[in-house]
């Protein structure tokens, strides 16, 4: 997620707890919606989607972050 951010964003979990927790909030979703799709973790598809519009969610939080922390942002 965001490669051309790999740096801030590693600097942003060490200094920035919110970040963090949103970062881990997002790679915990993310897993469960594999394991749900995979079939390894029984979920109607409905719990899906839901699952994943709050992953979405989270995304867009943490890009804006991103973009607020970027020093070359213009």
């Amino acid at each position: 997620m965001f490669p051309e951010y790999r740096d801030l964003i590693h600097k942003l979990k060490m200094e920035d707890a919110h970040f963090a927790r949103l970062f881990e909030k997002h790679h915990v979703l993310d897993h469960q919606v594999k394991r749900m799709t995979d079939g390894q973790e029984p979920a109607s598809q409905e719990q899906i989607e839901v699952l994943k519009k709050e992953k979405l969610q989270i995304k867009d939080e943490l890009y804006v972050i991103l973009k607020k922390a970027d020093p070359q942002a213009v």
